[in-house]
């Protein structure tokens, strides 16, 4: 909600840009990243507004995504608050770090910006990254917290949310975002300046980092012990999911819209997907049919319980991701077997119309509301 003041600073600015702007205004120590389409507006943007000459925020372009990855590990360790962003097979490089950060228990912000694959794919926008930012690349049990934007005012939103929680939980956090929110225009309200914390501040907020400051410090390692003593590994591990436990509990968040008691339908969105659905959820609703929209903010931990509560009333659930169906497997878990998903989308840099989701939602309610359908109503 914004205040009265701020009601008409508006800026016309591209997702990625917002990320850049929102890094420097939420106080972030530093950046460490490497170009690569749909992303590379990130770099470019704290290239231009060279931060490190008004608040001391480091920006570095590394030589590789591992090194990013690595640089981000390293400055976890001394908690600062620093981020790295990169698009699909980018994010791929740095599974190996990520996995670490979570051993170790240390914060940082990944900005992931999907594009078409696998492999190298294209340079158009994606979210079959699903899979790889929720369950991860990485080898180990571990999450992170993984934040779904769908506009450009919640990519600047989402930075400073994850700078909040990446302390809060001592756990990296990735916002994933896709290449068509990276590179649209939007008006957006930037967040007012936070200083940076300083070192004393970093030190008493964050007992556990090595910093240099007094006579304590701590040696992180890529091991969890010099010892290889697995009972003291299992024990981190089980500490580990009973914070994870907690993290579901308390940090699972989504977005209804138009879903009301006599909602007989649900479409399941995020991202780029999500405004693609609400056209619609509109066109369908203008139509006499009873259908909404929920919207996971949160990707891990996934809204599970809203949707289990929705299941129990509404007759089936489309699934809409650009992708050939990753997201579709929690929504199918969250159901508990009470309603039946279906899925559509677009791969490979394709993305959906309104009228495709539209299209979708007929064949799958096809045989339980042909009877009442509107006459006339068939889109082509």
């Amino acid at each position: 909600m914004m205040d009265n003041n701020q009601q008409n600073d508006y800026k016309l600015l591209k997702g990625n840009e917002v990320i850049a702007l929102a890094a420097i205004r939420y106080g972030y120590d530093g950046f460490f990243g490497y170009p690569i389409t749909p992303q590379s507006e990130v770099l470019e943007t704290l290239a231009v507004e060279k931060p490190w000459e008004t608040t001391g925020m480091v920006v570095l372009q590394a030589e590789s995504e591992v090194a990013s990855i690595n640089m981000l590990y390293g400055a976890g360790c001394t908690g600062k608050l620093v981020f790295t962003s990169s698009s699909s097979p980018g994010i791929a490089l740095m599974q190996e770090g990520i996995s670490y950060m979570c051993g170790n228990e240390l914060p940082g912000v990944i900005v992931s910006v999907g594009r078409g694959g696998p492999g190298l794919g294209t340079i158009q926008p994606g979210q079959a990254d699903y899979n790889q930012a929720v369950y991860g690349g990485g080898n180990g049990d571990y999450n992170c917290i993984v934040l779904a934007p769908n506009s450009v005012q919640e990519m600047a939103d989402c930075m400073g949310k994850a700078a909040q929680l990446t302390f809060k939980w001592r756990t990296p956090v990735i916002i994933l975002s896709d290449g068509v929110i990276g590179q649209m225009m939007e008006k957006v309200i930037l967040p007012p300046f936070t200083p940076r914390r300083t070192d004393a501040e970093i030190a008493a907020q964050c007992p556990w980092a090595t910093n240099g400051i007094g006579l304590k410090s701590r040696h992180y390692n890529a091991l969890s012990t010099l010892e290889f003593d697995p009972q003291v590994m299992e024990d981190r591990n089980r500490a580990m999911a009973e914070k994870y436990k907690r993290i579901q509990a308390e940090e699972a968040d989504y977005e209804l819209y138009r879903v009301d008691d006599d909602t007989d339908y649900l479409i399941v969105a995020y991202g780029i997907s999500s405004r693609v659905s609400m056209k619609a959820v509109d066109i369908l609703r203008e139509n006499g049919i009873k259908v909404g929209m929920l919207r996971p903010k949160t990707l891990w931990p996934f809204p599970s319980k809203a949707i289990s509560k929705l299941s129990e009333k509404i007759k089936s659930i489309l699934c809409v991701e650009q992708s050939e169906g990753q997201m579709i497997h929690d929504v199918r878990l969250a159901t508990e077997g009470q309603a039946t998903v279906y899925h559509t989308g677009r791969s490979g840099g394709m993305i959906s119309s309104p009228v495709d989701v539209v299209d979708a939602f007929k064949s799958m309610a096809r045989e339980t509301i042909t009877k009442n359908w509107p006459k006339g109503y068939w889109i082509k």
